[in-house]
């Protein structure tokens, strides 16, 4: 700032504006200004990219993206692609789809999306379609569930039922996904008149006894935990363009299903995952869900058997199954197709 003051913009007083994303202001960072002197500050944080990446680091979340020209970005990520090609850049910007797509386009590896408020099943039905076939060629969807920022509605009133079913889908719809500390002990509580935590990082420090809490039974650790050792043993959950949305009888139902032919697996094994998730929290919901099997691999009206990756339970499926989802014993079922067993 006593460098360069030329880089920020300065108010008819003297003082320096501080950083506004509308509706919200940031009163603690100061903003660049490129119009001053574009070569001057690009130059100088590709330095500053440089020295972090020096110092081992490789994953850059970027923030509010958006607010900068993108032909900076374009520029920035690849120069640094060109020695680097092993950092990751994600794009925090929850802004308009064109300038969403647009960061992507130019290069952000990975990208924040609308997930995060997408809750009823005819929603997120739209938004899984969007990003794993119409963006995909160029869209990286990273699935956070919250953020430090984002406490929706969903959760504050959902309880532990919707903190488990946006696991469930986050971590089974995407290769990617996110979640932000204290979301495993369902700290739902808001700040009045506002969408986000009360008492959150952004204003204290905040200790938690994790062994405490998942000792008396208040933790989903051990549920996110089993998601994502789910995620470790199935390839097919770390493709983004093999998603696939079936239909099922219920507004509350949401069907989707991860298939990889056995040409694409390090066993040689094709690998296939159909995921049940109940979207309404307080409720049990029964209906029929009707499938597509030739998305999985399997010629229409064949019988076979599936397992609930969560439960361990069994069942012989077909093209349209009868399924019975209690959001208060457990949200979503995760079912891994078994090739190798005829029922």
């Amino acid at each position: 700032m006593q460098e360069h003051p030329e880089w920020f913009t300065t108010l008819p007083d003297g003082t320096i504006a501080y950083a506004e994303n509308p509706p919200k202001k940031y009163q603690d960072i100061y903003p660049l200004n490129f119009d001053n002197d574009y070569e001057g500050i690009s130059r100088e944080i590709l330095r500053i990219v440089r020295l972090w990446i020096d110092r081992g680091v490789t994953i850059f979340r970027v923030d509010n993206p958006h607010t900068k020209p993108v032909h900076f970005w374009e520029w920035l990520l690849e120069d640094v692609r060109q020695d680097h090609p092993e950092v990751v850049f994600l794009a925090e910007a929850f802004t308009k789809p064109a300038m969403m797509q647009s960061l992507a386009q130019v290069g952000f590896q990975q990208s924040y999306t609308y997930f995060t408020w997408r809750n009823e099943k005819w929603e997120l039905e739209e938004y899984l379609r969007e990003v794993s076939d119409e963006t995909s060629a160029w869209f990286r969807p990273n699935f956070f569930v919250n953020t430090h920022d984002i406490l929706t509605p969903y959760l504050q009133y959902g309880g532990v039922p919707a903190y488990k079913v946006r696991a469930a889908i986050a971590a089974t719809a995407s290769p990617t996904w996110g979640v932000y500390s204290g979301y495993e002990l369902i700290e739902n509580v808001a700040r009045p008149g506002s969408e986000e935590n009360i008492n959150n990082e952004k204003y204290e420090f905040k200790p938690r006894d994790w062994a405490a809490e998942e000792a008396a039974g208040a933790s989903i650790a051990p549920y996110l935990t089993q998601l994502n050792r789910i995620r470790s043993q199935h390839p097919a959950l770390r493709q983004l363009r093999n998603l696939r949305v079936h239909g099922s009888d219920d507004d509350a139902i949401l069907v989707f299903s991860k298939y990889l032919d056995g040409r694409h697996t390090r066993s040689g094994r094709s690998d296939a995952l159909i995921v049940v998730a109940n979207t309404d929290p307080h409720s049990a919901r029964e209906t029929t869900v009707h499938l597509d099997l030739t998305a999985l691999g399997l010629p229409p009206g064949s019988r076979f058997l599936v397992r609930d990756l969560i439960t361990q339970a069994t069942w012989t499926w077909t093209d349209d199954n009868y399924v019975r989802l209690d959001a208060f014993v457990e949200p979503a079922h995760i079912l891994s197709v078994d090739f190798n067993r005829t029922p």
